[in-house]
């Protein structure tokens, strides 16, 4: 259930950031930040729909442990947008509550994944 939760979110993150994107690139004529902000932001779904069909535990353990670096790198550079003032406060706070609740559910499957590995390694 996790995994199809996450998926999910991720792709409609995903979005979000397309969208962002496309706001900075042609409003804010912001290019360097904003294809960084597109290449992680966009990553994190990419990556859980490949943990989808990992090879293996550890497979899918990889995959979505880079999922969860791609997304506090996103966390990252919407905080540099905020501060440099690219984005607003208050879009800022909009995309990084999403932002930190794919952390969260990332972390939590890491996590879970790891613990299970490990015991079933004993």
């Amino acid at each position: 259930m996790g995994k199809a939760i996450v998926e999910e979110k991720s792709y409609i993150f995903a979005l979000r950031i397309i969208k962002a994107y496309k706001f900075l690139t042609e409003n804010k004529k912001e290019f360097v930040l904003a294809k960084q902000l597109l290449r992680c932001g966009t990553a994190i779904g990419a990556l859980c729909q490949e943990a989808e069909h990992a090879q293996s535990r550890p497979d899918f353990l990889s995959k979505m442990n880079i999922a969860l670096k791609e997304a506090n790198e996103t966390k990252y550079w919407l905080r540099l947008l905020k501060d440099s003032e690219y984005i607003s406060p208050d879009s800022y706070e909009s995309i990084i509550t999403d932002c930190k609740e794919l952390i969260k559910l990332l972390a939590s499957i890491v996590k879970t994944t790891k613990n299970s590995l490990n015991s079933n390694a004993k």
